[in-house]
């Protein structure tokens, strides 16, 4: 197999984008302009007439070059429009330059390293199937849900899909966010170009649940590609909890997309609180591998203060203020 490495003023884009669009595993993370929007930096491997592509986003630090997760990319890795094989896999993870020492990164759920020779922690992702009836996929939420959903709607809470996104971040930096000290200005100004990029290629909707005064109190953003539904971000505030509001939220959701040949991927969680709230939904559990190496020099491996910056500067996805 002829793996090229390409960078990124080098990428045919078009060619890349319509990969993307035919591969059996795409997703909206993988389109070259999502990529731009997220990544300071990304280069590339390719094969073929770019049948098979990897994205490496990647950073400089101390003088070291790493792979790295950017926000708001839950799973990237390997992406084609031909079945993809174990070995293939492999030939790509093999193929990564050895400029990159160091790396912490999420493959997809189609991507099958080898756990022998690759450093593999599988995570938990939630995905529930649209395709039937509201009816019939609201019977299978749980009791708790269920009385959650009517408490919401007890306390007047209301749900409505036209809000601007600058809303629902902002709730979140007034709350969750501040347990998110490494999520800088720039970061949001990142999220918010992403999601007015989607709105107007019809690819996001903004959902937001208000209370009885018309105040918000949670918001969700769901970005569409490749007929899934990506709940991408959310915010709640303190009145979310305490009314029920996000169960209402995800509710309206599923009640506006049932029926459709849609999944709606809750992005996560590996917290188990979070996993249990996505599962009351009726939503599956499924997996997808982040893979990690390091490949620095044995005195750079042997400073630990080195190796929990790089890990640091390893985007961790916010947002699970779902609840």
């Amino acid at each position: 197999m002829n793996i090229r490495y390409i960078s990124n003023t080098q990428i045919d884009k078009n060619a890349w984008d319509k990969c993307i669009i035919m591969a059996v595993n795409g997703t909206i993370y993988a389109y070259s302009w999502y990529l731009d929007l997220v990544c300071e930096d990304w280069d590339a491997l390719v094969s073929g007439d770019y049948e098979t592509v990897f994205p490496l986003p990647f950073r400089n630090k101390a003088g070291i070059t790493y792979l790295y997760q950017p926000f708001f990319t839950q799973q990237l890795g390997i992406f084609s429009n031909n079945h993809l094989t174990p070995d293939i896999v492999e030939a790509f993870l093999k193929a990564i330059p050895e400029k990159f020492r160091f790396a912490e990164i999420n493959l997809n759920s189609f991507n099958k390293p080898d756990e022998k020779r690759w450093r593999i922690k599988h995570n938990a992702n939630y995905e529930l199937d649209l395709i039937e009836s509201y009816d019939r996929l609201s019977s299978r939420y749980s009791a708790n849900t269920k009385r959650n959903i009517t408490k919401a709607v007890k306390n007047g809470i209301t749900v409505s899909n036209n809000l601007r996104p600058d809303e629902i971040v902002k709730i979140f930096r007034e709350t969750r966010g501040k347990d998110f000290p490494h999520l800088r200005e720039n970061d949001y100004r990142r999220l918010l170009r992403l999601i007015y990029h989607c709105l107007h290629d019809q690819k996001a909707i903004c959902y937001g649940a208000y209370t009885r005064q018309n105040a918000l109190c949670a918001g969700a953003v769901l970005l569409f590609s490749h007929h899934k539904a990506i709940f991408i971000f959310s915010g709640t505030g303190s009145e979310a909890r305490a009314t029920g509001a996000m169960s209402l939220l995800i509710d309206r959701i599923i009640q506006d997309s049932a029926g459709n040949h849609l999944t709606l991927d809750f992005e996560g969680s590996n917290d188990a609180n979070l996993a249990r709230f996505y599962g009351s939904f009726g939503a599956a559990r499924t997996t997808y591998p982040s893979l990690r190496f390091n490949h620095l020099p044995l005195h750079l491996k042997a400073m630990t203060g080195l190796a929990k910056i790089l890990r640091r500067m390893i985007a961790v996805k916010p947002g699970n203020s779902k609840r």
